[in-house]
């Protein structure tokens, strides 16, 4: 007669591995519990369970020790190096992911910051920042995946945003004057409108950047603004030595830093608002992806950017809540 063994098969937990392990570095429950941040009657319970799994004792306890049985031994040594080729695997695993790309446009920008306030709050991703210097450029690339993330004005690029884009808005961004310090207009705190119609204006633009253009462009026929210069160049530093060089005022961002000789002053009545979005591919989004247009959203609500001001301001009739 031919003898039949059954062998009962056991699924380890990782987690009640990391219990024993635990509680054999520490032989106390008390300070195991409290190493593993659960209850000590919690540890017990999870132990005595483990151990009833797999028919075997791991550990002799009475009130007053703790101490393991040859099989626990074993079952310790063995689950430390089970744990670490976890974590391994984990570590392996998230170097395999890709990067996060972001097209922050240029310096000095909203996107920037956003940029630098989502790192700590997407510590397991990898974010690459690159500089794509004109929204309009970068639609292609969000739009082939070679870009994940964009910002900038979804209007006025001359042309539809592709229809599997989507965008969400970061900011209804308040912009001011750039300034020459001995300029007449930097003797005010606050620029109103009529008073920039007096003066003709440098306009720079990347030449990719055409939604930023017809962005001053609606602007100007609103309130009567002159362009005096129409400049095509890349970043903020080049646009801040135009105004120096043609001693003549530009509009830009509030807190985009500038050069000595230079100052920004707000502009009022109304404030000119540029609506600043964040843009990506639709689709099947990568966990990271969603994980990144989740957290720009909390930002632009921790800084409450997602409301206009109260005093009168103005964006451009087809963007106007």
């Amino acid at each position: 007669m031919t003898a039949i063994y059954c062998y009962r098969t056991v699924d380890l937990d990782l987690r009640l591995v990391r219990y024993a392990v635990v509680l054999a570095d520490e032989l106390h429950f008390a300070r195991a519990a409290d190493r593993l941040m659960i209850a000590q009657q919690t540890l017990s319970a999870q132990i005595s369970g483990l151990e009833n799994r797999l028919g075997i004792a791991l550990f002799v306890r009475d009130r007053r020790h703790v101490e393991l049985t040859p099989q626990g031994e074993l079952f310790v040594r063995r689950g430390r190096a089970l744990l670490a080729e976890s974590q391994d695997l984990l570590t392996e695993l998230s170097k395999s992911i890709p990067p996060l790309r972001l097209d922050v446009i240029t310096e000095g920008l909203t996107s920037g910051v956003v940029a630098r306030e989502l790192r700590p709050r997407l510590t397991d991703v990898t974010l690459e920042v690159v500089q794509g210097q004109g929204f309009a450029a970068t639609v292609t690339a969000v739009a082939e995946g070679r870009v994940d993330l964009a910002f900038g004005r979804v209007h006025g690029m001359g042309r539809p945003l592709p229809g599997n884009l989507r965008h969400q808005l970061v900011r209804w961004e308040p912009l001011g004057v750039v300034l020459p310090a001995g300029h007449p207009l930097a003797k005010w705190e606050r620029v109103p409108m009529n008073e920039l119609a007096e003066y003709p204006l440098v306009l720079h633009t990347a030449a990719e950047a055409t939604e930023w253009e017809a962005w001053n462009e609606e602007l100007a026929a609103e309130f009567g603004l002159t362009f005096g210069w129409r400049l095509h160049g890349h970043g903020r530093g080049a646009a801040n030595a135009a105004v120096l060089s043609y001693q003549a005022p530009s509009l830009g961002p509030l807190e985009a830093p500038v050069p000595e000789g230079v100052v920004v002053r707000p502009v009022i009545d109304p404030v000119p608002l540029y609506p600043f979005s964040v843009i990506w591919r639709s689709g099947r989004a990568s966990l990271p992806l969603r994980r990144a247009v989740a957290a720009i959203h909390e930002i632009a609500e921790e800084h409450g950017w997602l409301v206009p001001p109260e005093t009168p301001w103005w964006m451009p009739a087809d963007e106007r809540l």
